[in-house]
């Protein structure tokens, strides 16, 4: 099985909008530090919008943010919402596959065991356990650090 681009690219947008509280990110920045095209995260970015991930601010100081706090992004519902397909062999469509032995094979039903175990595998974790050790993520992705704050007594 092989993940899209596109839900590897969703991920990694939450995952830098959640290593980036504290205000808003430009695509261009997200996309400089991954070193991936920027075309390809503004549809991204634009579908993570759609589903209400992402919140976007146009303008001149626009940009995006998380829409929700990372610990309440189900990792298996992101990747359902972004993967184009969910279709592991021809056969899950047994109409459109001129297999013969369609209506006595188990692989289906062991990949469809296989893929159940995976997503929920996913859906037991959330964008916040990705993010669960923030400094080496930031550094890697160049990212400015954070202000440190100041308790107030």
């Amino acid at each position: 099985m092989e993940v899209s681009l596109y839900s590897d690219y969703a991920f990694r947008v939450l995952m830098y909008l959640a290593l980036h509280r504290q205000g808003l990110v430009q695509i261009k920045t997200i996309s400089d530090a991954y070193r991936v095209s920027e075309n390809h995260l503004v549809k991204v970015v634009q579908h993570l919008v759609r589903q209400g991930y992402v919140a976007s601010v146009r303008g001149r100081s626009g940009g995006i943010r998380l829409a929700k706090e990372p610990e309440s992004i189900v990792l298996g519902e992101v990747f359902r919402r972004t993967e184009p397909s969910l279709k592991l062999l021809s056969c899950f469509e047994a109409e459109h596959t001129a297999c013969p032995i369609v209506s006595m094979c188990s692989l289906q039903g062991v990949f469809q065991r296989a893929l159940r175990s995976f997503l929920d595998e996913l859906d037991k974790r959330t964008l916040a356990s990705l993010v669960e050790q923030p400094l080496p993520m930031s550094s890697a992705l160049s990212m400015p650090p954070h202000p440190v704050e100041k308790p107030t007594h």
